[in-house]
């Protein structure tokens, strides 16, 4: 039998290598797969695909020397921008705008040579960036949403590698340090390496089959989750497995046992986290719908790999895999007083001020969310300074009072006269001139009186989207607008479904309702505590301007989602224990002795896993693997140790209310018939 798994899984890798390989073609980063599905900008991002030439690429080259451009800075910067214009299809002829200190020469260029291609916008900012050069003391950056999506599209694609390595060497080391043998950490570790690929070829296959986005953020989560709760449910099973080989002789015999023992648990938690992460396809943004699927088959492809393969290969390989520390048959562990011994015993001498002092500490912990920083600005999105990053922050000092990002407005084509004389006369309007026209559709580029992504600007775009009936207002600035309204609506949306199909869940599988709630709870006020964390250290320690709007979501997600999966093993133990006799707060000790050290190995390794997307160059992937890494250790080490252990202890049979095993065992007794007195002797006269 296990050499028929191994047979199995290696025709069906073989299957998904032509897939997997081509994962990396079908992604997208353009600003369209990350936008609201319904949002003005995401509409006039599509119907510009459709204008000729296809979508605009924006780009606006600086030349900038301090103390002031010379005479022969504006020739050189007219000439290359000749050249510019010479060798690409230009809209319209670049104009100059210098500042009013005379140190700065923007030209706005923008150019529909690429249309959709990926690749041959990222070539076009290359080109113009080689043209446009500086020199002694002239600087000459690119920028514009463009050359901000080149460099984010040049950040993506440089993650696979690194990501895929350090989280592979992150987990291999720590599977050494739990294991302390020098071969039974590559059985997991190789298992899970397989299951991504396997993932890799299943999400292409979504991609092709039903349209599935698929893009750097979710494909980098997704390999991730596969290391992560992979490596989770590896852990689970290898202890179960371990316990079993003392008791049972024969290896085969004996993982059938753990399967049998641990195999429940590890299916609930995994279905607690893809229905978790399946929720997000009631996302109205693009990026998070897509990470739904795409989590889901990570967590599914870790998970028929670690109660299939992995298995098989460690029945193939015997005892011998756990040398030095091999289990033998009948042999027993070595008596030993665990720190969750310890732990257990506080919580059970003092349940309610555990209980009490864990929900202070959460609580205060929370408060850190009102030092969050607002909404996270384009520029603001990478760790370091790119090309067009430095253009950004040039135009804001050199142009404090004026627009240098354009504001795209598509109208109808009969309407064209009418929208420009509106747009004219709306208030914070610099300036504005038609496009391009095509296929029913005008194009008028707006420029504001006020800064990029800045309150005055922010004021004239939705004062143009509530004046121009029929139009639609997009450009990078309207994006991030329509981000942070739709981050917002999805919270609305997202979290009642995600806690009411998690609660769902865990009351078919604990046979209760007081358990779930519990369990929620408990991740809840961690998702809290963690986003607290994160808000005491994003500005005054690691230096971020702002927060990404879809943190508060995928983090909720997340964190429920994984933080209910150590719930599960922890109740699911507990509630064998209760079946097999054990009084409620003895099983809920058991359950953590036993289970304790295994959880929180798996909290380690997870949150480790996620702590390595904060070595990303990328501010959005850095805070989403902080607060996720944060919550899972407050998970791991607080909630499950302390918290549910006490609340089970204080609650006692009422935790496994309504089911049976809230009542007393047998039921109510019935009464014991008083016994007949014994004969006295009598002494005899």
């Amino acid at each position: 039998m296990p050499w028929l798994v191994l047979g199995l899984w290696i025709a069906v890798l073989a299957l998904a290598s032509p897939f997997a390989s081509k994962l990396a073609d079908v992604q997208r980063d353009r600003a369209v797969d990350y936008l609201p599905a319904s949002a003005d900008s995401t509409q006039v991002a599509r119907i510009e695909d459709r204008l000729p030439g296809g979508e605009a690429t924006e780009m606006i080259v600086v030349y900038h020397r301090d103390g002031g451009l010379t005479a022969r800075d504006r020739a050189a910067a007219a000439a290359q921008i000749e050249r510019i214009a010479g060798a690409h299809r230009l809209t319209g002829e670049p104009q100059g705008i210098p500042s009013k200190d005379g140190a700065t020469l923007m030209y706005p260029v923008a150019s529909t040579e690429p249309g959709q291609d990926e690749k041959a916008r990222d070539a076009l900012v290359g080109d113009v960036r080689d043209i446009a050069r500086g020199g002694d003391g002239l600087s000459v950056d690119v920028g514009g949403s463009g050359a901000l999506a080149t460099d984010a599209s040049e950040v993506y694609d440089s993650l696979d590698g690194p990501l895929l390595y350090t989280t592979a060497a992150v987990v291999a080391l720590l599977l050494i340090l739990i294991y302390r043998s020098p071969f039974l950490w590559l059985v997991p570790l190789a298992v899970a390496g397989m299951a991504d690929y396997l993932s890799m070829g299943v999400a292409y296959g979504l991609n092709q089959g039903f349209g599935t986005s698929v893009s750097g953020q979710s494909s980098g989560i997704m390999t991730i989750l596969v290391f992560g709760a992979g490596t989770d449910y590896a852990l689970l099973l290898v202890s179960r497995y371990r316990e079993e080989l003392r008791r049972i002789e024969r290896p085969y015999d004996a993982m059938v046992a753990a399967l049998k023992g641990c195999g429940p648990a590890v299916l609930a938690s995994s279905g607690t986290v893809a229905a978790g992460l399946l929720c997000l396809l009631a996302a109205d943004l693009n990026s998070s719908r897509g990470m739904g699927p795409l989590g889901t088959v990570g967590v599914l492809c870790a998970l028929a790999a670690m109660l299939t393969l992995l298995p098989a290969i460690l029945v193939l390989l015997g005892r011998r895999v756990f040398w030095p520390l091999v289990p033998r048959y009948g042999s027993r562990p070595k008596a030993r007083r665990s720190l969750f011994t310890a732990m257990g015993g506080s919580a059970e001498r003092r349940p309610l001020t555990v209980l009490a002092a864990g929900a202070v500490l959460l609580g205060a912990l929370a408060l850190g969310v009102l030092n969050l920083p607002g909404s996270l600005k384009q520029e603001d999105s990478f760790t370091s300074k790119p090309d067009a990053v430095a253009a950004m922050e040039t135009l804001a000092a050199a142009y404090p009072q004026r627009g240098t990002q354009p504001i795209s407005v598509i109208t109808p084509q009969e309407r064209a006269d009418e929208t420009l004389a509106s747009i004219r006369g709306t208030r914070g309007v610099d300036s504005a001139r038609e496009g391009r026209t095509g296929d029913g559709w005008t194009e008028i580029s707006v420029l504001a009186t006020a800064p990029p992504q800045s309150a005055g600007e922010t004021a004239t775009i939705e004062a143009l989207r509530d004046r121009l009936d029929g139009s639609y207002v997009g450009g990078a600035s309207a994006e991030q607008i329509d981000l942070k309204d739709t981050n917002a609506r999805d919270r609305m949306v997202v979290v009642p479904i995600v806690l009411l199909s998690v609660l769902l869940i865990l009351v078919a599988l604990l046979r209760s309702v007081v358990a779930p709630l519990i369990l929620v709870a408990a991740v809840v006020a961690v998702w809290g505590a963690a986003l607290g964390i994160g808000g005491l250290v994003f500005e005054p320690l690691f230096g971020f301007e702002g927060t990404d709007p879809g943190l508060g979501l995928l983090s909720f997600v997340f964190l429920v989602a994984l933080g209910v999966d150590y719930g599960i093993f922890l109740m699911h133990r507990m509630r064998e224990e209760c079946l097999s006799g054990a009084e409620p707060a003895a099983a809920a000790l058991t359950a953590l002795r036993t289970t304790g050290g295994v959880i929180a190995s798996a909290g380690l390794v997870l949150a480790a896993t996620f702590a390595v997307l904060t070595s990303m160059p990328l501010v959005p992937l850095v805070e989403l693997g902080f607060v996720i890494a944060v919550g899972v250790l407050l998970d791991t080490f607080l909630v499950r140790t302390y918290l549910v252990t006490s609340a089970s202890v204080a609650l006692g049979r009422r935790v496994w209310w309504p089911g049976r095993l809230s009542r007393e065992p047998g039921g109510p007794r019935p009464p014991v018939p008083p016994k007949e007195p014994e004969p006295m002797a009598v002494p005899v006269p």
